[in-house]
């Protein structure tokens, strides 16, 4: 059973107040109009290009492996608003741990609330295909406004932003999940709820398969997509939170459940399956999703590293 963090007056302990002042400061920050604070992400994005060199050569490289038909001049646009996206990313966290739920509901539209409504009246869990798109944090948040659910995370190294992350995104939904806790996300689904889950990274090789994912034939997928689905039986509907251009806001969209066509008789053929809806999810905000991380660093044995 996954603990959640508590607030404690151990976090007020002086290690933590730098992290405090750099809350304080988001905070502030983000009570600016909305307008403001998509141009202060977007150049935030931009001057961090300049800086941030590994990550670029790694989505650089991402981009090649994924898209090798794609013109250079092309890969480089992508990378540019990527960053951009990058710094957004900084600014959604914000948004969505401080902002009102009508704040939020202002700037957003929805697509395919439906498919989450049809599966629960038929008593169905629901497993929310969310991908690590910069977008993540206020999706979530997002989300939970209208469908409240139980998400799948990481804990925090800092036991201040551990918490912090898990107050700002239990303000909309009902639970949170160590993403180790597979006996507990069954019994969510089980429970007919809604659980957030992350198919799209690289977990290393225990409890993984090598599927293909755009034009990498080989690339580490997690197995827990075939647990899940065989053994809770849940809807399976992807969730796409995509920032719209020029500072017009958000549009939340839950595309069908693909659960009925989803093959069930190999870990690698549902591993296969969830990839294309991995692929057809990030072809809808390709400059949005996290090109900076190594998706592609577990090889099979004897291959040598992407990278």
């Amino acid at each position: 059973m996954t603990q959640l963090p508590q607030f404690s007056r151990q976090l007020l302990h002086p290690r933590y107040w730098i992290t405090w002042i750099g809350i304080g400061f988001l905070y502030t920050l983000v009570l600016l109009p909305y307008p403001v604070l998509y141009a202060i992400g977007c150049a935030l994005g931009r001057t961090a290009l300049r800086f941030m060199n590994r990550r670029a050569n790694i989505a650089r490289r991402n981009l090649e492996l994924c898209f090798p038909q794609m013109p250079e001049s092309e890969r480089e646009a992508v990378i540019k608003r990527n960053f951009e996206s990058v710094g957004m990313g900084f600014i959604e966290t914000g948004m969505a741990w401080f902002w009102p739920d009508w704040r939020m509901q202002k700037w957003v539209k929805t697509s395919g609330l439906e498919h989450i409504s049809n599966a629960l009246e038929q008593k169905k869990g629901v497993l929310l295909v969310g991908l690590h798109f910069l977008t993540l944090e206020l999706g979530a948040r997002i989300f939970g406004i209208y469908n409240p659910g139980i998400g799948v995370y990481r804990p925090n190294d800092n036991a201040l932003l551990d918490w912090l992350q898990t107050w700002g995104r239990m303000r909309s939904n009902k639970s949170m999940l160590d993403r180790k806790d597979l006996k507990g996300m069954i019994r969510a689904l089980k429970n007919n709820d809604i659980l957030w889950y992350a198919p799209d990274h690289d977990y290393g090789p225990r409890s993984s398969v090598f599927a293909p994912l755009f034009a990498v034939q080989d690339a580490a997928t997690t197995a827990g997509s075939y647990v899940l689905i065989r053994t809770a039986r849940p809807a399976v509907v992807p969730f796409v939170p995509r920032r719209l251009p020029n500072g017009k806001g958000y549009e939340l969209m839950m595309l069908p459940d693909v659960g009925p066509d989803m093959p069930l008789d190999s870990e690698l053929a549902t591993a296969t399956r969830m990839n294309k809806v991995v692929e057809e999810c990030i072809l809808l905000a390709p400059e949005q999703y996290m090109w900076l991380h190594r998706r592609f660093k577990t090889r099979p044995e004897g291959q040598p590293s992407l990278y």
